[in-house]
């Protein structure tokens, strides 16, 4: 005996085995080493991909700022005329500045210095109004001392020579009205306020006379097809009040006509028929005591901002009431110090504005938001003129002392705050505040909604529909195919079940959308039929087997009703599905769809939550329960064979045994799932009608924040609002999934230390 364990430590000491044992243990080493790496970088990978996510995210909330860029004073003999307004071309180079004697000077809005100058044709009147700035029209409207009213149009063009190296920025002057004054008062008083109005029959002018009693003209155009002339004839209109009025402004196509008193109350008007002008209500703007300091239109003419004597500026715009009609209602006040507002002028291409008072204090806000980007005194004293460029990129204000200041101004992103996000937003043309995704449109004029909120309550829609189909039949077949069904049968079963998770969702949406949601919608009374005769019919069956007698069901191997039961199944779903007709003729005249629509008054889509529930379960299914199975088959025997010894049913054992033990593995299955079904993309992007609803009807369509971020990334401009908030979109699904993952394994390592005594 001591002999061979001699032998025994000699052969173990050889150099032959010394050599294998140290590369078994550096093959043990670089596994190890090569394993941690792996888990490290996936951990780096994912902390990369959440701070890559955070740096697209962050400038939506970086604060807007304001700088002062350079000061200037006009030539001596600027100097000398009364400002009356200015405003500026988008590339900031050009200001031109309109004064009292009718010259339109084009200054460098640099350093002030003179570039041109273009007399307008005033003859010997003086000009007694100007028309305010509204977004979107540059026309420049005068309205005399002698009741008649001009207009020109100002462009601004990049030049280039030869070359093509850009030589600056060339302002033009372009006489409206053929060139003529039009009358617009035939008693040839002054023209103390004047607006226009664009309309599908030509131009509607209008303006203030005397103490504030209105003035209206329709200037008809006619084109010759022929020769392409254009033909202008005068039409007076006659306005149906001698009401004395402050300010006027007309909606688009003359829908509305807002005038407004001295004591702050506005009378809304009817001039969608010029030929019978009604007033429709009147509202008061302000509080008593206060008063109306400016009133301007906000971009697309649709709101209206009205800044008051308290630093107060009030958003107004037409919503319709319980009786379908038409009321100017006040929808949000933003506040900016408590001086009176001097200076009231929107932004040309985004539903912001910017708000000066009389003590220098700038404020700018954007309306959909509810956002104060700046809010800081600029001025020591009180500003005579301002004006924001096209792109809000630079401000340009006249002080006191006739300097002009400029400032640059930094503010990309003013849509975006917590309550346009996440909240509730009441938006133009909306009788009330909503959620809502609808990030572009054909027109300029649009106001962007950004809600995140549909997409993710789409998300978890979604989610919730997809679960509640997948966790109970991968589950129960998990603990079928583990605890009952004979082996042979489960080494076949089971890689067919995970070989479907192999199949690409793609197809899985494809097939959804292009044949299950028509069937669906066709056998809409069938698809019920199945959720309650097949789990009835499996029953049934289940205790007539049983009352079979011992050598009958002996014939069925146990482990093998498996064989039975599918074809069971399949003749279930096809007796279902013949009965969907009758039973539609039968309970629902024919048409089980009008019948939810017209009765029970549901909106049913064909591509609609249902199908993405069928569709996302079939692809979830595999995942839930392949890791189940596992749990539950891992499961020691011994534990189920001692439950069984002492008397517990298979049932029983299952139940109180087999399934707490295996808890952990179960839980984690199905938060694989969850995870699964919240960052699935194609099959609801192919297999909804992508609307981005709130509504939990399952019968209609959502859009998920997966599936918008496909839609959408591709269409948006790099480093817009549209493409930050995408990313904000894909940072949310990414906390989610994280949150959930973290709150599952804490789960599951509960469950492990409660039920690792059994």
């Amino acid at each position: 005996m001591q002999d061979i364990s001699s032998q025994l430590e000699q052969e173990l000491n050889s150099p032959r085995m010394r050599t294998r044992r140290k590369f078994r243990a550096l093959k043990d080493t670089a596994a190890r080493r090569a394993i941690a790496v792996g888990g490290w970088s996936v951990i780096v990978a994912i902390t990369l991909i959440f701070f890559y996510l955070l740096y697209e995210v962050m400038p939506l909330f970086k604060s807007a700022t304001i700088k002062h860029d350079s000061s200037f004073e006009l030539h001596e003999a600027a100097r000398s005329s009364n400002i009356l307004t200015m405003f500026t071309e988008e590339q900031n180079e050009i200001a031109a500045l309109l004064t009292d004697s009718g010259q339109l000077l084009f200054v460098d809005a640099q350093n002030g210095e003179s570039l041109s100058e273009q007399q307008l044709p005033l003859g010997d009147a003086q000009i007694s109004s100007f028309k305010v700035k509204t977004p979107g029209n540059d026309t420049l409207l005068l309205g005399l001392s002698n009741g008649t009213a001009i207009a020109a149009s100002t462009t601004f063009k990049v030049k280039f020579d030869e070359k093509g190296q850009r030589l600056g920025v060339e302002p033009s002057v372009t006489q409206l009205f053929s060139g003529k004054a039009i009358q617009l008062d035939p008693q040839q008083r002054a023209l103390n306020y004047i607006t226009e109005q664009e309309s599908p029959d030509g131009k509607l002018l209008a303006a203030l006379v005397d103490d504030g009693q209105v003035a209206m003209t329709l200037l008809r155009k006619k084109t010759n097809f022929i020769t392409g002339e254009v033909q202008e004839s005068l039409e007076p209109i006659s306005f149906p009040s001698n009401t004395l009025y402050e300010r006027l402004l007309i909606a688009p196509d003359h829908h509305y006509t807002f005038a407004l008193r001295a004591s702050g109350r506005l009378d809304v008007y009817d001039t969608r028929s010029l030929s019978n002008i009604q007033l429709m209500h009147t509202l008061a703007l302000v509080e008593p005591g206060q008063r109306v300091t400016q009133m301007v239109f906000q971009l697309a003419q649709q709101s209206l901002l009205v800044g008051d004597s308290q630093g107060r500026i009030t958003q107004f715009f037409m919503v319709r009431d319980e009786h379908n009609e038409q009321q100017l209602t006040k929808i949000r006040t933003l506040k900016l110090g408590d001086a009176p507002i001097k200076i009231l002028e929107a932004e040309q291409r985004r539903k912001g504005f910017v708000a000066i008072d009389n003590t220098g204090r700038v404020g700018i806000f954007n309306t959909t938001a509810e956002k104060t980007a700046i809010d800081q005194p600029l001025l020591n004293n009180e500003p005579l003129l301002a004006t924001l460029a096209p792109r809000a990129s630079m401000l340009l204000v006249q002080d006191a002392q006739g300097v002009f200041q400029r400032y640059a101004i930094d503010n990309p992103h003013p849509e975006t705050s917590m309550k346009s996000l996440w909240g509730k937003v009441w938006y133009e043309g909306y009788s009330e505040p909503q959620y809502t995704w609808q990030s572009s449109s054909a027109s300029n004029e649009f106001e962007p909604k950004f809600s995140l909120t549909p997409l993710a309550f789409g998300t978890l829609k979604a989610a919730f529909y997809a679960m509640l189909l997948s966790v109970p039949l991968a589950v129960c077949g998990a603990m079928y195919t583990a605890y009952f069904m004979a082996p042979a049968v489960r080494r076949k079963i089971k890689p067919v079940i995970e070989l479907m998770e192999a199949l690409p969702t793609v197809i899985l949406g494809f097939f959804a959308g292009l044949f299950l949601a028509p069937f669906m919608e066709s056998h809409l009374p069938g698809v019920f039929a199945v959720l309650l005769i097949l789990p009835l019919g499996i029953i049934t069956f289940a205790f007539a087997w049983a009352q079979l007698p011992r050598p009958v069901r002996d014939f069925i191997p146990e482990g093998w009703h498996v064989v039975i039961l599918i074809p069971l199944v399949i003749f279930l779903s096809w007796v279902s599905f013949s009965l969907s007709q009758p039973m539609e003729l039968l309970f629902f005249q024919g048409d089980m769809r009008n019948w939810l629509s017209n009765d029970l008054g549901i909106n049913f889509d064909q591509r609609n939550a249902m199908v993405v529930g069928f569709a996302m379960g079939f692809a979830v299914i595999p995942t839930i329960y392949s890791i189940a199975e596992d749990a539950l088959f891992g499961v020691p025997k011994s534990l189920s064979h001692g439950s069984l010894a002492l008397g517990a049913t298979p049932w029983q054992t299952l139940v109180k045994v087999v399934l707490p033990t295996a808890s952990p593995g179960i839980f984690s299955a199905v938060m694989i799932g969850m995870g699964r079904a919240v960052g699935e993309t194609m099959i609801v992007l192919m297999a909804t009608g992508n609307t981005p609803i709130m509504n939990a009807n399952i019968f209609e369509g959502m859009r998920t924040l997966a599936a918008n971020i496909a839609v959408e990334m591709g269409e948006s401009a790099l480093g817009s609002s549209h493409y930050r908030i995408l990313f904000l979109a894909a940072l949310v699904l990414f906390l989610f999934t994280f949150v959930v993952n973290t709150l599952a394994d804490l789960v599951r390592q509960r469950l492990r230390k409660k039920y690792s005594t059994l």
